[in-house]
């Protein structure tokens, strides 16, 4: 009978190139995705006034925006049986050198508020009325702008700064 001899496994050459081959296509991928998520989802962030100029030349349409601005409490109108909402906002210098000048953010709202020469944009709103919409809170309204100007929300951010003013207390100095 004839001796059997072991068989040497000899590697195969054409393997590394397939993993090779494989790692880029996979981190190709990858890097795709990242990509074409965060084009999907990026969002201007404006004041009033840009808004407004940036729909005159077309430049927001179908594009998803975040809008800030100063809510005017009376034109707040609520539907309690279609829950549609809608108020309006008015222009509030983002530059803080600006928001200074007018006497912090609580003193910039009420001067949007009270200022008739203020851009101004309306915000339609379907859901239920959020706790803090009331005149003078500042507005971050996330939604679409539509043809004649206006926002349809998708979400809306309040923030009140008169009612936090007072809450941080006064610092008393101890003497050593």
């Amino acid at each position: 009978m004839e001796e059997l001899q072991p068989i040497e496994a000899l590697p195969r050459s054409g393997n590394k190139i397939k993993f090779v081959i494989g790692g880029v296509i996979i981190v190709a991928a990858i890097v795709y995705l990242i990509a074409s998520s965060l084009s999907a989802n990026v969002q201007y962030f404006l004041t009033v006034e840009e808004t407004l100029e940036k729909q005159l030349v077309g430049e927001l349409a179908g594009r998803n925006i975040r809008v800030s601005g100063a809510v005017l409490g009376d034109s707040i109108e609520y539907n309690m049986d279609t829950l549609d909402l809608k108020f309006t906002i008015a222009h509030v210098p983002a530059d803080n050198n600006l928001l200074e000048q007018e006497g912090g953010l609580a003193g910039a709202l009420h001067n949007a508020v009270i200022d008739s020469q203020r851009s101004h944009l309306d915000v339609i709103y379907n859901g239920p009325v959020p706790d803090l919409l009331q005149n003078e809170a500042q507005a971050i309204i996330t939604g679409e702008v539509l043809d004649n100007g206006t926002i349809m929300a998708d979400e809306i951010l309040l923030k009140c700064p008169t009612k936090y003013e007072g809450s941080v207390p006064d610092q008393i100095e101890l003497e050593g």
